[in-house]
């Protein structure tokens, strides 16, 4: 049940007021002496402007989470704003002035929840004061309307830019005594608004990196060794160069900063098309280092061979399991596997940047760019401060812009020849050089008493990494269901070691471990003779919740956001609710079934049921999916929240039905989409999303309805055909009639 993404926790803030470049109120969210020194400054989000413009920055990176939509919408509603004249802007990169710029862990709701709303708070209170200030009266007998500041006695109004300049000179209030609104008032957020950037979306308008444009600006590619880690041996430069349009073609070393800039040879053209006609003409040989000769049929082989043998280590151990296990009225084993997968967000890699007298500027679709920019700094030999970065909005992320490898290469790429240059990957680069989901083998050994009763629970879980470390987003938390559930708990863990770059993936690990976990969940449910979800609520039922944590040596300062724990009762609310909303336990036709499975992660609780059917000929197709999650009391933008749902139960589907990555001779196989689908709108089962709204901080959606469509989707298969599906994605072979 735990994840093990949980954000770093906020800081109280207080505000300071000033006038911005037109007259109008500019406020400056700002930490106190005790908490700059652990991250800085807040600056920069609201501006008043005389002709009632309300400019509000959304300080975090839009990837299609709708953030930049969703974190003005909390500011603008405690600051009684009229919405119509509101004006969203991209915050520059600055963490001294905004504090943690990510998109990533579906953070962004419960880190900005509260210190958005204190300071749309205070920017109203500010304003009241204000007029209060000139009326003569007191501010406790002004009330504010969208837009507006009114006097309830005498009706006099007075717009909020007519009083701008004169609130930036009202000392700003303290944040912890700002009354907030009541939930039942709210009248943005809570409301389903399109995102700000919709229009220019649907009308093809320059809005994504790749439509970056800067004068005199070159195009380049970049072409790396198909095996991690290789480097050049040699290449035909000047067949390069011969090809119309292009201005450069040289080899680039690699350097040794982690994730930081691969061997390879880069082409700069005048045009996008020329310089990959160029790459065509390289003829490149290559040293392809010592990671050639690993396979998938490889790490499957290792994980066998593993199984009979010790495990190199036990990560938790709870009860007796040897002991339980032989006492069980009934044992399952199974084998479970899934494969790496690529991130594929439909805007491939890409990246602009300029580097000039010493500096270097960039734009870039990135989920974390002051993370890139240090890398960048570190990989050119410059200081921080002498790199820019320029938030552009990205079209997708899902994990894979964590990573800036390819805001380095273009940064390299533009200091070499010395103009602003553009670097676009080819979709085959994307596909073949990301940092990948990485895959996983589970054996699991199970036993229920005479009673149906789960008394006994193993997993030797095979994955990746050397030593005591793990490649990036191969562990596994041993407080994963059904720890705490089963008084005989083991996880055991042994390592292959892996040339293969990893990352993390929408809703990393959780998207692999719910499949297998839940998926076993199913085969113990059968075992003790009992309904899928019957077993599960019986199985949450008996949890014994573990003893608090010690108190941190260093606790937060008051009112910083805390992850909240996990709440068993939440789960089984969920559970509860899609079972009823999906008429759970209802007769299918034939060659039809239901499957449930829920999840906790990133601080999320989602239950899903799907129904799909199985042809004669394997073919599976999934006709409808019900998702219910409990992510706190209040949802920010139904339309955005239910965006998300939807996008992470397409992905999920996705990955069971059509998707791995697999490695041949230390290259990986796919390159594109015929290779590695993406869901089709025909394929698009119907989806029913409903949400519990429950009295806890509200958190994120952007990854924790993905885990448990997997599960439940095998689920149906099962009830629909009698046969387990116990690796991905799906064979639809081994479902023939």
């Amino acid at each position: 049940m735990a994840d093990g993404n949980m954000p770093a926790p906020s800081r109280r803030a207080f505000l300071i007021a000033g006038l911005a470049a037109g007259g109008g109120l500019l406020l400056n969210l700002k930490l106190p002496a005790s908490a700059v020194a652990a991250g800085g400054v807040l600056n920069v989000f609201v501006e008043i402007m005389p002709d009632e413009t309300v400019v509000i920055r959304a300080k975090n990176p839009e990837v299609g989470q709708g953030v930049k939509t969703s974190l003005p919408q909390i500011i603008a509603e405690e600051l009684d704003a009229d919405w119509s004249k509101v004006r969203i802007e991209m915050a520059r990169v600055d963490t001294a002035a905004f504090g943690r710029q990510s998109a990533g862990g579906s953070t962004s709701t419960p880190m900005n929840w509260d210190p958005h709303r204190r300071m749309g708070a205070a920017a109203r209170s500010m304003l009241v004061a204000a007029a209060a200030k000139d009326w003569g009266v007191s501010p406790t007998d002004c009330v504010t309307e969208p837009g507006v500041v009114v006097h309830k006695a005498s009706g006099r109004k007075a717009t909020y830019g007519s009083l701008a300049a004169k609130a930036a000179a009202i000392t700003v209030p303290d944040l912890s005594t700002l009354p907030l609104k009541d939930a039942k008032t709210y009248r943005i957020v809570g409301q389903p608004i399109g995102g700000v950037d919709n229009p220019k979306i649907v009308t093809g308008q320059p809005l994504f990196g790749i439509d970056t444009r800067l004068p005199g600006m070159l195009y380049a590619t970049f072409e790396k060794c198909p095996v991690f880690g290789g480097t050049v041996k040699s290449a035909d430069l000047d067949a390069a160069k011969a090809v119309k349009g292009v201005k450069h073609a040289f080899i680039v070393e690699p350097n040794s900063a982690p994730d930081g800039l691969a061997g390879g040879v880069a082409v700069v053209a005048d045009s996008w098309w020329a310089a990959r006609k160029g790459r065509e003409q390289l003829n490149i040989v290559w040293d392809e280092g010592k990671w050639a000769d690993q396979s998938t049929d490889g790490f499957a082989a290792k994980a066998k061979e593993f199984w009979t043998q010790a495990p190199h280590k036990t990560e938790r151990s709870d009860g007796d399991f040897d002991t339980a296990i032989k006492g069980a009225a009934k044992v399952v084993e199974a084998e479970y596997s899934y494969p790496f997968l690529a991130h594929t967000p439909l805007e491939p890699q890409n990246c602009t940047a300029h580097f000039k007298d010493g500096k270097v500027e960039i734009w870039a679709p990135t989920q974390l760019p002051d993370p890139g920019r240090q890398l960048t700094a570190r990989v050119l030999g410059l200081p921080p401060e002498a790199v820019t970065v320029h938030m552009i909005r990205g079209g997708g992320g899902f994990g894979r812009r964590l990573m800036n490898d390819y805001m380095v290469e273009a940064a390299w790429i533009a200091k070499v020849v010395g103009v602003p240059v553009q670097l676009i990957w080819t979709r085959e680069d994307d596909v073949r050089h990301d940092f990948y989901r990485p895959g996983g083998f589970h054996k699991f050994t199970g036993g229920v008493d005479k009673a149906g009763k789960l008394i006994a629970w193993r997993d030797h879980f095979v994955t990746f990494g050397e030593g005591e470390g793990y490649s990036r987003s191969a562990a596994m938390e041993p407080a994963q269901f059904p720890a705490d559930c089963a008084p005989n708990y083991k996880i055991d863990v042994s390592k292959v070691p892996l040339g293969m770059p990893t990352g993390w993936l929408r809703a990393p690990s959780s998207n692999a471990l719910g499949f297998v976990i839940q998926g076993f969940m199913d085969e113990m449910a059968q075992a003790a003779g009992k309904d899928p979800l019957q077993f599960r609520l019986d199985v949450l039922a008996s949890r014994v919740p573990p003893p608090p944590p010690p108190a941190p040596a260093n606790p937060p300062p008051p009112g910083a956001f805390q992850p909240p724990a996990y709440n068993n009762a939440r789960t089984i609310a969920v559970l509860k609710r899609v079972a009823e909303r999906a008429k759970w336990g209802r007769k299918t036709p034939k060659g039809t079934g239901l499957g449930i499975a829920f999840y906790f992660s990133h601080m999320g609780y989602f239950a899903h049921v799907v129904e799909a059917s199985v042809a004669d000929d394997g073919a599976v197709k999934v006709h409808k999916v019900w998702a219910v999650g409990d992510v706190g009391r209040q949802i920010v933008n139904p339309s955005g929240a239910r965006n998300q749902v939807e996008g992470s139960i397409l992905d999920g589907l996705a990955q069971a039905l059509y998707q791995k990555i697999t490695l041949e001779n230390g290259r990986v196989v796919q390159g594109n989409f015929d290779e590695f689908p993406l869901m089709r709108m025909a394929d698009i089962p119907e989806i029913d999303v409903e949400f519990l709204i429950t009295d806890n901080h509200p958190t994120g959606l952007g990854e924790p309805a993905l885990p448990p469509v997997i599960p439940a989707l095998c689920g149906a298969i099962f009830a629909a055909t009698g046969k387990r599906v116990r690796s991905l994605p799906i064979d639809t072979e081994l479902l023939k009639a």
